[in-house]
């Protein structure tokens, strides 16, 4: 079997990789984005227009992740215990579960500009109600709301950035949109967790909204349309998913992200079990700007050694995840881990996203609203089990959830080196 190369990213994996009985590949559709394709211009990168999509993708993690730093303050303003408003967590990301997969399936032949655009609209309403809303049942639906949207944008940015970058830069183009996500790991979050703690937490749902505003007005003017797949290459779901290397990703995102949100969601549980003075949101920051750093070194490499980053990655988390249990007393070790930690996950989201999208081709908008709803899956059952594991044992356990997991994804990773992560 011939394998992808990695040094053109933005091409699909070749059609002998691919099941010929599931999908029919001619020469006409086989290249991601073809010469004739104005949205390429030759020989610029589109920073602009892909730093919106960064923009986004800040917006879209520092709502999602946020209420881990408010959780006391939901839960006082709302009249509901810590656990249920953890769920502001699992509601955003069950609504990308449900959501993320139709809504890309509907909308992969429009052009791109318009449905990013919508997408960034529904997205905005969400958080308005969120900021205003007084009662847990419409704030969770709100949040339900956000993360269906968020499904949207997540599964198209990476479809999206390919299609106006030239192929070989794919990669590099991948890693620009998506710093966003560390970013928002690093300033989003505990920006949101001081607002919510000097003020209200409403203010920081409130900000983010006037975040969401100026993204709209940056990408109606500078990111530019592309158009959406063309029918004759437009696979369905279920073949999509047997394409040899898409479920391969898609198991190390669910193992690797469960055990990753697990303890992200609830440090703050672990911090007060090892009875450390270290502030919840000192630890975010830590964490988020190691992860620009890992982003940073994604991007130097990740068009020549992608299969080496991800198992360096997992090594990393491997490592972090055991100086917490054995260094859980000694506040440098724990801060070290926590470096480690924020290194290996910065640069996950580029190096899963190149990695679905060499491996589907012309179908890497479905195949990454599958990388979405496995990602968010993780996410809302890390949102549950960790709420049952702090309820009935204590926030030491959670390191042990994390070295785990990623050693199954490690597993899946080494397995997978033939379709899904190539030397």
């Amino acid at each position: 079997m011939t394998r992808a190369t990695l040094e053109d990213g933005a091409r699909e994996a070749p059609i002998d990789a691919l099941p010929s009985e599931n999908i029919s590949i001619t020469e006409e559709t086989k290249d991601w984005a073809p010469a004739s394709d104005p949205a390429v211009p030759a020989g610029r990168f589109p920073w602009a227009a892909l730093l919106v999509m960064a923009l986004m993708g800040f917006l879209l993690i520092a709502t999602e992740t946020m209420p881990a730093g408010l959780l006391p303050q939901i839960a006082s303003g709302l009249a509901v215990t810590e656990g249920t408003a953890g769920q502001f967590v699992s509601a955003y990301a069950l609504g990308t579960v449900v959501a993320a997969m139709p809504a890309i399936a509907l909308t992969r032949g429009l052009r791109r500009k318009p449905v990013f655009v919508v997408g960034i609209l529904g997205f905005l309403a969400a958080n308005l109600i969120t900021a205003f809303s007084t009662d847990i049942a419409l704030s969770l639906g709100a949040r339900l709301l956000a993360g269906a949207f968020s499904g949207l944008l997540w599964g198209m940015t990476a479809g999206y950035a390919r299609r106006i970058t030239a192929p070989h830069q794919a990669g590099r183009a991948l890693s620009v949109a998506s710093v966003g996500t560390p970013v928002g790991l690093a300033v989003g979050t505990p920006f949101g967790s001081w607002l919510g703690t000097t003020f209200d937490w409403r203010w920081s749902f409130g900000v983010l909204a006037v975040l969401t505003v100026a993204t709209l007005l940056l990408a109606v003017f500078l990111v530019p349309d592309a158009p959406g797949q063309r029918p004759g290459s437009r696979a369905s779901l279920a073949r999509v998913f047997a394409i040899p290397g898409v479920a391969v990703v898609l198991g190390v995102i669910v193992s690797w992200m469960l055990g990753h949100n697990i303890m992200y969601t609830y440090i703050g549980s672990y911090l007060r079990g090892a009875s450390l003075d270290l502030p919840v949101d000192i630890a975010l920051m830590t964490f988020g700007a190691a992860a620009i750093a890992g982003i940073a070194i994604t991007g130097a490499v990740i068009d020549k050694g992608l299969r080496r980053l991800v198992l360096l990655s997992l090594g990393s988390f491997l490592v972090a995840g055991a100086i917490f249990i054995v260094g859980h007393a000694s506040l440098a070790a724990v801060l070290a881990a926590i470096v480690l930690w924020g290194i290996a996950f910065g640069g996950a989201a580029a190096q899963l996203q190149t990695a679905i999208s060499a491996a589907s081709g012309e179908n890497a908008d479905v195949a990454n609203s599958m990388l979405g709803v496995a990602f968010n899956l993780a996410i809302f059952a890390a949102g549950v089990a960790g709420a049952v594991v702090i309820s009935s044992l204590d926030g030491m356990v959670l390191p042990a959830a994390l070295v785990g997991l990623a050693a199954v994804a490690l597993v899946i990773s080494v397995a997978g080196r033939r379709t899904a992560f190539p030397r």
